[in-house]
């Protein structure tokens, strides 16, 4: 089968390498896909470039962790109806394993081959395990969200529009920052009230005044570093920073008096290690609302497997609104070799 891979961590065009490579075989309880989209998210790229002194787990990586096709192959232990079924996919390079989705096929366990609903197509699959698992986990993982106020930053992000349109609908008012006009308009398509425009506007300012001083129940934070001063400024009492990450840099300005007075709470969370139940509703979720045709999973731009360096670019320039994928078969399907 034809692979992306890398053996040493770096820039994307001096490790990245595509070439062939023996197709999986899928082991007890894993189902083999054959790919048709693989989507590419910021930690694949943080992992391959060595961020924050990352190191190689496996000799060899074949990376990305979300994708979608079709299983063609079933290893002992898993139904055999399953062959033929069109699957999403999430973790499949996450947890430790070697193999992602950067290929033609991968194999997984059967239980991260999630049935793709009618309707939905290749690139809704493979734009949903991580922004989407992470997304679900920070709006619903410190409880239901109906009746309150949520301010999502980054709403127009791959995580943050997604976040933006559970918490909608979960019942919740949001709130979202953005930095421009465009993006605003992605984000009220997505159901939030209102969107703020961070590099124009006074962020604390805006959410205090459309909340009539009373501020936000919870916040999805995808810059904490950057944004940990008005967060805690437009929380209320008891309020929760749901954070799946810190952009700018991972040092923190913590004060903490100010989360102690307000008796704030700051979840810290990675959407690779969801815990069980947690995985289980989201994947629930997601999959129920994409059969709805509840979700928009945004696309910002799709590259050929061979360019998958071109893929990870892309996404580190910070350009790309949206999910970045590529293209793992352009061809009718062929027998692995």
């Amino acid at each position: 089968m034809k692979a992306i891979w890398y053996e040493r961590t770096g820039p994307a065009p001096d490790v990245l390498r595509f070439g062939h490579q023996d197709a999986p075989v899928p082991a007890a309880g894993e189902v083999r896909v054959r790919l048709a989209a693989s989507g590419v998210n910021p930690s694949d790229t943080k992992r391959r470039a060595g961020w924050i002194g990352l190191s190689m787990p496996h000799p060899r990586i074949v990376p990305h962790s979300d994708g979608a096709g079709t299983i063609d192959a079933v290893g002992p232990e898993v139904d055999r109806a399953r062959l033929g079924e069109r699957v999403w996919l999430w973790n499949a390079q996450g947890g430790g394993r070697p193999f992602g989705t950067a290929a033609e096929y991968t194999a997984v366990p059967a239980s991260q081959a999630v049935p793709l609903p009618d309707g939905a197509s290749f690139a809704d699959g493979a734009g949903l395990g991580v922004p989407g698992c992470t997304a679900h986990y920070a709006v619903y993982g410190d409880g239901p969200v109906g009746g309150k106020r949520i301010l999502v930053q980054g709403g127009a992000g791959a995580v943050g529009h997604l976040a933006v349109q559970l918490a909608t609908l979960g019942g919740a008012e949001v709130i979202t920052t953005v930095s421009g006009a465009a993006k605003a308009e992605v984000a009220r398509g997505g159901g939030a009230r209102h969107a703020i425009d961070y590099r124009r506007e006074d962020v604390a300012g805006r959410v205090l005044d459309l909340t009539d001083g009373e501020g936000v129940d919870r916040i999805i934070e995808v810059d904490l570093a950057a944004n940990l001063e008005t967060d805690v400024a437009v929380l209320r009492e008891n309020g929760t920073i749901a954070s799946y990450s810190s952009t700018s840099r991972p040092e923190l300005p913590l004060a903490y008096y100010p989360l102690a007075f307000k008796d704030l709470r700051i979840h810290f969370l990675q959407g690779y290690l969801l815990p069980a139940a947690a995985r289980r509703a989201a994947v629930r979720d997601l999959t129920t609302w994409l059969a709805a045709g509840q979700l928009d999973v945004r696309i910002a731009a799709t590259f050929p497997l061979a360019e998958t360096a071109s893929a990870h670019e892309a996404l580190e320039s910070g350009r790309a609104d949206g999910k970045i994928l590529v293209e793992t078969r352009r061809r009718p399907a062929t027998a692995p070799r």
